[in-house]
């Protein structure tokens, strides 16, 4: 049996609904887009949905059934050579023979059956528990980047089904949250411990940092507050950007947000899947890259936070007297208990976001809000490794990314699973995409 990490062994029927839940996602986002495209135009921020489709069964074969049950390759012979993210070029994905629509779907079938045969009755062992989660939960974020395809392509928004119970509708009035919290200074352990049920490899072991006192909107920027920022021309001056991003900006001839249009009569509309919406004032502003939080900031006279700060505002409580942090750490904002409808807009049954003032059920204990849930929030940091990093089973997962330039983004957005989102959770992606669910949450300077 391969060795895994340290995991924490789970129930048996808890894995094998993972399994076949996060299927049933993957198949909502795509299926009938993979019956109407299967490969789709050649572009660097997507993959052709035939493809990714067989990626995702190939991850599950490779992992589970070869490298932890030694099962031999009889399921699609040769699908390394085809769906193996870490050897094939993106731009060569278009052009190799894959196997027909159908086949593709029988494999992902047969390889998710042959797991779940392959469970015992009552608890998993721990090499089972670690494998199956990790191979769920990268499905989970490939079933995020559907969504991304999704309105990139300009497609109409998947068919989920209902909102959790106690969630809010999506149009509900909740309003901004203007201010700042203020945050004391001190020693914090940033990364996740073995208290958490899965770490991936980048979060860990977690590192020792000073953190010196701060100050932290309670909010993330909203969609009325980037508007301000263009209407005073801020995508016409260079003064307010990184001559990095400043050329970023001039290569794309941006004007404003990349999915925002001016409205007929006055005002701003933005895209949202296949269709134009007038820009909700109090939601957070999203589909924007590192480069243009930078230069919202500059204009504002803000700065974003370090990760550190991100996650002490998040994870920590201040002491009674409201001077330094108390021991201890959280792993959601609000405490122990997972994610619900009540304290965080993720999961995706929403289809978008919701007003930066919904959702105080979710707060920090320093009443930062919706820090899990609705958009995915930039930091200044860079993703590099912490000190003693080692690759864990899947070794490509973060080792390849760590100089490449790509910026941290914290706390989940509304189409993450919440089984995959805590407060130690780092995403990673370069500062100029813009088409992930990116917003970000600023500092006073």
């Amino acid at each position: 049996m391969i060795a895994t990490p340290p995991t924490p062994p789970r129930a048996a029927d808890e894995l094998a609904a993972m399994l076949t839940e996060s299927r049933d996602r993957s198949l909502a986002l795509m299926r009938e887009l993979l019956e109407a495209r299967e490969l789709g135009p050649c572009l660097a921020i997507v993959n052709p949905p035939l493809w990714e489709f067989g990626h995702l069964g190939y991850f599950h074969d490779h992992f589970a059934l070869r490298g932890l049950y030694g099962l031999p390759d009889y399921r699609l012979p040769g699908a390394e050579r085809l769906f193996d993210s870490s050897s094939i070029a993106h731009d060569d994905r278009w052009a190799l023979p894959l196997p027909s629509r159908e086949e593709t779907l029988d494999y992902l079938g047969r390889v998710q059956q042959a797991m779940l045969e392959r469970l015992p009755d009552g608890q998993a062992s721990a090499a089972q528990s670690y494998v199956y989660q990790l191979t769920t939960l990268h499905e989970d974020m490939h079933g995020e980047a559907f969504v991304y395809t999704r309105q990139t392509l300009g497609d109409p928004p998947p068919a989920l089904g209902s909102p959790l119970p106690g969630q809010p509708p999506l149009d509900a009035p909740a309003g901004a949250l203007p201010g700042d919290v203020a945050v004391p200074g001190g020693r914090h352990l940033l990364g996740s411990n073995d208290t958490v049920p899965f770490r991936f490899d980048n979060e860990k072991p977690p590192l020792e940092v000073e953190v010196a006192p701060f100050a932290i909107a309670r909010a993330p920027v909203t969609n009325a507050e980037f508007a301000a920022f263009v209407d005073d021309d801020g995508y016409a001056r260079p003064e307010l950007w990184s001559s990095t991003g400043w050329a970023w900006r001039e290569a794309r001839d941006l004007q404003a947000p990349l999915y925002w249009r001016k409205a007929v009569g006055g005002g701003w509309e933005e895209r949202r899947f296949d269709r134009w919406y007038p820009l909700a004032p109090h939601q957070p502003v999203v589909h924007v890259s590192f480069h243009e939080a930078e230069a919202w900031c500059r204009w504002a006279g803000r700065r974003l936070p370090s990760e550190a700060e991100w996650e002490v505002a998040a994870s920590r409580a201040p002491n009674p007297d409201g001077r330094s942090l108390a021991p201890g750490k959280r792993r959601h904002p609000w405490g122990e208990a997972p994610p619900d409808g009540r304290l965080a807009n993720l999961d995706g049954w929403l289809l978008g976001r919701l007003d930066v003032a919904a959702l105080p059920e979710g707060d920090s204990a320093f009443g930062c809000r919706q820090m899990l849930g609705n958009v995915w929030e930039w930091t200044a940091s860079s993703f590099g490794p912490f000190p003693g990093f080692e690759p864990d089973l899947y070794r490509d997962y973060s080792a390849p990314w760590f100089v490449e330039g790509r910026r941290v983004l914290r706390g989940g957005a509304w189409a993450t699973r919440s089984r995959l989102i805590h407060n130690g959770y780092r995403n990673f992606f370069t500062p100029d995409r813009q088409d992930i669910l990116s917003g970000f949450r600023t500092c006073a300077r």
